[in-house]
């Protein structure tokens, strides 16, 4: 063999052998060696308004959120990981006056305030995460609530997941 395509051949098996590319679809930077669990406690409504099913539903999405996307075993207390938190304020606002001085459109906004600790890392936080959706005001609110809290639901267990989890 020639000498050139020798050292050609070695350089392509060398690549190979000694780099190795790893993808996650979900976005996470978990070392699963060393977090095994999730500590996730109920996140609680303590808005001074709010709509009664909202709890249920950020606390069954947040637990889903890290059961479907991670190897994480969910624990109900001595997580590798804790979430803990409360649901802080859930508020609608003016957000558009039409021509004739009246609101067009209003916006609702859910407010939650999560503390994290990973404790192999030695790691712990407290943080707001906020989400916001309009909707307009010649609709009622209670005929576009669970749709509108939903929305806002997934967009705020994609922010804490992110923050948790995730190197973004």
């Amino acid at each position: 063999m020639h000498p050139a395509k020798l050292i050609t051949a070695l350089f392509c098996l060398l690549l190979t052998t000694a780099c190795t590319v790893s993808y996650t679809f979900t976005g996470t930077s978990i070392n699963y060696d060393i977090i095994k669990s999730i500590q996730i406690d109920k996140v609680n409504n303590r808005a001074p308004y709010g709509w009664a099913p909202m709890e249920a539903m950020f606390n069954n999405k947040l637990q889903d959120k890290y059961a479907n996307q991670t190897k994480l075993k969910l624990v109900k207390r001595k997580g590798d990981l804790h979430i803990a938190g409360e649901i802080t304020a859930y508020d609608q606002y003016n957000k558009g006056i039409s021509s004739d001085g009246y609101s067009s459109q209003v916006q609702l906004k859910m407010t939650v305030n999560i503390r994290f600790e990973n404790f192999p890392k030695n790691q712990q936080w407290e943080r707001q995460f906020t989400a916001t959706t309009q909707y307009n005001s010649t609709q009622q609110l209670s005929s576009v609530q669970e749709t509108l809290v939903n929305e806002m639901i997934d967009d705020l267990t994609d922010q804490i997941f992110n923050a948790t989890v995730s190197d973004w």
